[in-house]
């Protein structure tokens, strides 16, 4: 009996509580240091316009180290993949505290970098819950694992608001306490029980398609595309909330709940996105998240009030959640084991390519290209139209392709 498959998808199950975990745990570093980088970069910045050049570091840091990664754990395996993510965000947390006990923005910026390491290896523990998923499971699979966010969205924030101001330097409590999450939460991975990718043989056939023959494929360009922009909106928006909450008037404390009712919205639907993708398929619920991202500008764009702060970041949450969940979804199901290697990485080297964008120009746009906080808080929501027109012209073009055809 112990030799006949996993058919009802229980060493799925398994994996996909220690991923939930490590989401939960380990992920609640990624609120603490967007809800602070923005704010301690403005104090340490020689130029305000450069703010938000931390969170792009981190985000730089995640595209430049997606495609290595993603080949490391197809050697290697998931469990070191993640290992060596959570100790590179443990080392990136102490560079940035060194920056900010000696007043340096390089090192600071410099331990950035190196925490975008850890948010590349966090990017793949959507894709490790359906390495040993049936179909079925896949999309469910996803869904649980992001939502082990919500208790990220819960933890991280209110661990900035302790340690904040726990020590004579601001913000410096608070990677420390980053520093902890990654040392505990690494040993988690000691219970993921996923195999090893088979070792091709040198000289062997490429088991499977090519980089540029994946690339080709329409489904997953378009799946591509869409995590893309998903993203890199939210991401965008998110980036310069805490700068536009406190320069309206607002405190630290305000800036934190808004970033976990975002971090909350962008999870909580984790427990149902598998099933609306189950019963209406990918591509409604991808479309779905782009018209949700659109109110979320909307409302922003309606003015600068708390409760339009917590309204706009929650649509976003939710927004990204059913858009980026479906791109992910799609991309799983048009590749199989033997590609995996070959196009996780370079899907989410893509898509933190423009994560990284979207975040050097929030702090722009933001800081540096309207009179006023509001005019810049305007211009970071109006430029999220032209890239949902982008997105949404995919999917319709995706959707037609069939019928021409």
């Amino acid at each position: 009996m112990s030799t006949l498959p996993l058919s009802d998808d229980r060493r799925a199950k398994r994996n996909v509580w220690v991923l939930v975990a490590a989401q939960a745990i380990l992920g609640a570093q990624m609120p603490m240091i967007f809800t602070t980088a923005g704010l301690a970069g403005q104090t340490l910045a020689p130029n305000p316009c450069w703010a938000t050049l931390p969170i792009t570091m981190a985000v730089l840091g995640s595209m430049l180290s997606a495609t290595p990664l993603s080949s490391f754990m197809q050697r290697r395996g998931r469990r070191a993949g993640f290992i060596l993510g959570s100790a590179s965000g443990a080392f990136g947390a102490v560079i940035a505290a060194l920056g900010l006990l000696y007043g340096s923005f390089t090192l600071f910026v410099v331990g950035a970098l190196f925490t975008g390491v850890y948010m590349s290896a966090q990017g793949f523990f959507r894709f490790a819950a359906t390495d040993t998923a049936s179909d079925a499971y896949k999309p469910k699979a996803i869904s649980y694992v992001m939502a082990g966010g919500l208790l990220s969205a819960i933890i991280g924030p209110q661990l900035v608001k302790v340690t904040a101001e726990s020590m004579l330097i601001p913000f410096l409590g608070t990677y420390f306490g980053v520093i902890v999450l990654n040392l505990v939460g690494m040993w988690l991975f000691v219970f993921l029980d996923i195999p090893k990718p088979p070792v091709a043989v040198q000289g062997a056939p490429m088991e499977g398609r090519s980089r540029s023959e994946l690339l080709r494929d329409p489904i997953i360009v378009v799946a591509i595309i869409c995590a893309t922009v998903a993203y890199a909106l939210m991401n965008l928006v998110m980036t310069s909330t805490p700068l536009a909450v406190v320069g309206c008037g607002y405190q630290t404390s305000h800036a934190a709940d808004i970033v976990s009712a975002h971090v909350l919205a962008m999870y909580a639907p984790s427990f149902f996105t598998g099933h609306l993708i189950a019963r209406f398929g990918v591509q409604k619920i991808i479309a779905a998240g782009l018209l949700i991202l659109a109110g979320s500008g909307a409302v922003a764009l309606s003015g600068v009030e708390l409760q339009q702060f917590f309204i706009s970041l929650i649509l976003l949450g939710i927004g990204w959640n059913f858009a980026f969940i479906g791109g992910t979804t799609m991309l799983a199901q048009a590749h199989n084991s033997a590609e995996r290697g070959r196009i996780q990485g370079v899907n989410d080297a893509i898509v933190f390519g423009g994560v990284t964008v979207a975040s050097l120009s929030s702090g722009q746009l933001m800081n540096c290209s309207g009179s006023d906080v509001e005019t810049g808080w305007q211009l970071v929501n109006l430029a999220m139209l032209p890239f949902l027109v982008l997105a949404g012209g995919a999917l319709i073009w995706l959707a037609l392709r069939p019928r021409a055809a």
